[in-house]
């Protein structure tokens, strides 16, 4: 099905994989420096669209919107942006910020271009690769319209297990020592546990899951 030249293209998943990898890194830095009002105003580009929009202001009505015939829009390989509200939709202050972090990241920004400044435009080469000290941290949501913000989503990590080790309890306080011995010997006093117990923990051969043990049968029968 042939697309209209007039229609503009925000799919992320038209541009080659190096690319949407950069985008996303791209997005993924500004969205953690606190810039999350950008989005992508275009991808992929047709050969017939950028000739359509080389020749507004030239044999079309309209301002020149471009300067060259052959845009790596067409290679897949690059990608323009817009800033949301509050700001400006080509806020060069917000687009200047991102184009140092692209510079970063190893992508083309147009802002660096000479003769032809393009803030919005950004690119890489088929060769790009994700620079060393960067990695995408997780799904990172890239808008394609004003409405929508950044998102950098980050799954949870599996929390670790809280295993008991088998070894000698070192409470590392004197203080604590004490309350524990007190703990222990009121139980012994009670009835609870028995006085070899409160030996062990005096003499330093108790172990920490065992007293942990002895905590939790103590509670337990107390709430008898």
């Amino acid at each position: 099905m042939s697309i209209s030249v007039t229609t503009t293209c925000r799919d992320l998943a038209e541009l080659l994989p190096s690319a949407q990898t950069a985008c996303r890194l791209l997005f993924q830095e500004c969205f953690k420096v606190g810039i999350k009002n950008i989005f992508i105003t275009e991808t992929y580009r047709s050969q017939e669209r950028q000739n359509y929009l080389y020749a507004q202001g030239r044999t079309r009505p309209g301002q020149i919107v471009t300067w060259t015939i052959n845009s790596n829009h067409k290679s897949r390989l690059a990608w323009d942006i817009a800033v949301g509200p509050p700001q400006s939709l080509y806020d060069v202050t917000t687009l200047n910020r991102i184009g140092a972090i692209a510079r970063k990241l190893g992508i083309t920004w147009g802002g660096d271009w000479v003769g032809s400044i393009d803030r919005p435009h950004f690119e890489v080469k088929t060769t790009w690769k994700v620079p060393t000290g960067y990695k995408l941290e997780g799904q990172v949501i890239v808008p394609s319209n004003s409405k929508m913000q950044v998102q950098l989503i980050v799954e949870d990590k599996p929390k670790e297990e809280i295993k008991m080790t088998n070894t000698n309890w070192n409470p590392g306080s004197p203080t604590m020592q004490t309350e524990a011995e007190n703990y222990i010997a009121q139980a012994v006093k009670d009835g609870i546990i028995q006085a070899s117990h409160l030996k062990d923990l005096q003499n330093g051969i108790m172990t920490t899951d065992r007293l942990m043990g002895l905590y939790i049968t103590i509670q337990h029968r107390k709430g008898k």
